[in-house]
């Protein structure tokens, strides 16, 4: 499970806090909201953080095809 500070975490409380007082009229209390955050981040974390992963790859290999195309235009041969 991917492990948040103590203020990211406690950011992402209040955000799920207002999200339900908004969007359903209900105030969760603190330990309600850790525990849809924990639900979360265990179901969807790794999900999330392995996609970040795929576009992190994506980029660094389109980088380095535009590399490999400079590298041919330099040499003399």
């Amino acid at each position: 499970m991917i492990k948040l500070k103590d203020e990211e975490k406690r950011g992402l409380i209040k955000e799920l806090q207002q999200f339900f007082l908004e969007e359903r009229g209900e105030e969760p209390g603190i330990i309600a909201s850790e525990k849809i955050l924990d639900f979360f981040m265990e179901n969807l974390g790794a999900l999330i953080y392995n996609k970040a992963l795929d576009d992190a790859r994506f980029w660094l290999k389109r980088r380095l095809e535009d590399l490999e195309l400079d590298y041919d235009l330099l040499y003399k041969g």
